[in-house]
């Protein structure tokens, strides 16, 4: 087995040039004629994980491991480190960001983990409309769906009107003309500057955070490529942040 036929499983599965302009997916480390001894997939290439890869296997990752241009190659700091890692073991890498996330991803997180249905795609989101739920009652179902105490939210109405889902950092989303009042953004990684901006737009966010909306994509990907013939182990990735629970500052 080589990696360019794991490479145009994958991109029958969910097209590669469905990716944003910005973004890096596909083989990211590795040759396309490379011979694959086992097959990993994680959300992110931490260098736990690149210690614990078998010599001569291919990972597949939602993040890819070099995202952007790089004008030097020193292991001392990420990417490189672990890049070096992957190259000493003849390891490759085959990255699906946003694609995977179009195809897969944010549908699974809408319906299966938050329970939306009758959504549709528009650009980068999922979007659906909603009978007035109250903001108070939606944020507590997010809340118990995720398993999360500590989401960050901005309330700009008491009643939503439509949602629309990204996993990820899908905060750019706010500025495209699809949102309207009494609306709520659900994604992650959102800044400061833009709840100030969602507010004057009468726009609600919630933030699920980046890990726990994407966090569920080496599970779906073993699922999919079992029925394949392939057999796959997923290496867990935990979430780089830790939060102080019980906690309130005004």
């Amino acid at each position: 087995m080589k990696v360019f036929e794991i490479y145009d499983c994958l991109n029958l599965l969910s097209p590669f040039q469905l990716q944003e302009k910005w973004d890096n997916s596909g083989l990211n480390i590795g040759s396309q004629e490379s011979e694959i001894s086992k097959i990993y997939a994680c959300l992110e290439v931490n260098e736990e994980i690149a210690k614990e890869l078998h010599p001569q296997s291919l990972i597949i990752s939602h993040h890819p491991l070099l995202f952007k241009p790089i004008k030097n190659f020193t292991w001392d700091a990420y990417p490189a480190n672990i890049a070096k890692i992957l190259i000493e073991k003849n390891c490759s890498l085959i990255c699906m960001h946003t694609n995977f996330d179009t195809t897969h991803l944010n549908p699974y997180f809408a319906k299966e983990i938050l329970g939306f249905e009758n959504l549709f795609p528009d650009g980068i989101a999922l979007r659906g409309n909603l009978e007035g739920i109250e903001f108070v009652s939606l944020l507590e179902h997010i809340s118990k769906s995720l398993k999360l105490t500590n989401l960050k939210y901005t309330q700009s109405s008491d009643t939503i009107d439509s949602v629309a889902i990204i996993c990820g950092a899908g905060s750019s989303y706010l500025y495209s003309d699809s949102l309207k009042p009494n609306s709520c953004l659900i994604t992650g990684d959102i800044k400061y500057h833009d709840a100030m901006i969602a507010k004057s737009l009468k726009i609600s966010l919630i933030d699920v955070g980046h890990y726990p909306s994407e966090r569920f994509f080496p599970e779906i990907l073993k699922s999919i490529l079992k029925t394949k013939g392939y057999k796959v182990i997923i290496k867990d990735c935990k979430n780089p942040f830790t939060y102080l629970e019980g906690q309130k500052y005004e």
